[in-house]
């Protein structure tokens, strides 16, 4: 039990973790660079997992996704596969409610860098892509390892929204916080207290990790 979730934990992580960095990077440079119709709509959409009980993002993870949901029932239909209880499903929802911790930190940072800087970069013949990747990406590193770690720690902490969507099967798709759960709902508290201090030597770990490279202090 322990070792499975274990395993399982850190493949959902690991995943999310990539597709927050990118994904989260992608609408931090659009919020704090960009100015369009619409873009405070976008912001506090984007936020809204940070503010909502993570089992009302998991409903509308069903809703969305589930066998019988608005997209959910054109992917099972086109190849009889579903979201819903998976390891896969585990992932969305972890990606969902991590993703704003990735964009508030990451626009923080990038919002920090003077548009002078970039200006500069631009007149001596530099495209937008070289200047994001040579000036904008290194001057905000901070900020975007702070939301890379955050947004780690948030998904390997997740539970309410995996629960919903991805459900609580041993093996399959119990991560670590939901062995937990079943472990004090059946009595089994030295497993309980393993899994526990194991999530918070990950978390201390990661923290620390951040705080070495980034040169600053997140917690």
């Amino acid at each position: 039990m322990i070792w499975d979730a274990l395993q399982l934990s850190i493949l959902v992580v690991s995943i999310t973790t990539v597709i927050v960095g990118i994904i989260g990077l992608a609408f931090a440079y659009l919020l704090a660079k960009k100015d369009f119709f619409g873009k405070e709509f976008l912001d506090a959409l984007l936020t809204m997992p940070l503010v909502l009980p993570p089992t009302v993002t998991g409903y509308y993870l069903i809703i969305l996704l589930g066998r019988r949901g608005i997209f959910g029932s054109f992917i099972y239909d086109l190849t009889g596969w579903t979201f819903a209880f998976t390891w896969q499903g585990a992932v969305v929802a972890a990606v969902i409610v991590s993703l704003p911790l990735m964009i508030k930190t990451s626009r923080a940072g990038l919002e920090s860098i003077g548009s002078d800087v970039e200006t500069a970069s631009y007149t001596l013949g530099k495209s937008k892509f070289e200047t994001f990747f040579r000036i904008t990406l290194p001057l905000a590193k901070r900020g975007v390892i702070a939301g890379l770690v955050l947004s780690f720690a948030r998904a390997l902490g997740e539970f309410g929204a995996t629960l919903m969507i991805a459900g609580n099967i041993p093996g399959k798709t119990q991560t670590m916080p939901l062995a937990i759960y079943e472990a004090v709902s059946t009595g089994d508290g030295h497993t309980a207290q393993i899994l526990a201090l194991m999530l918070t030597c990950i978390s201390i770990g990661a923290v620390y990790f951040a705080n070495k490279m980034s040169g600053t202090r997140i917690l």
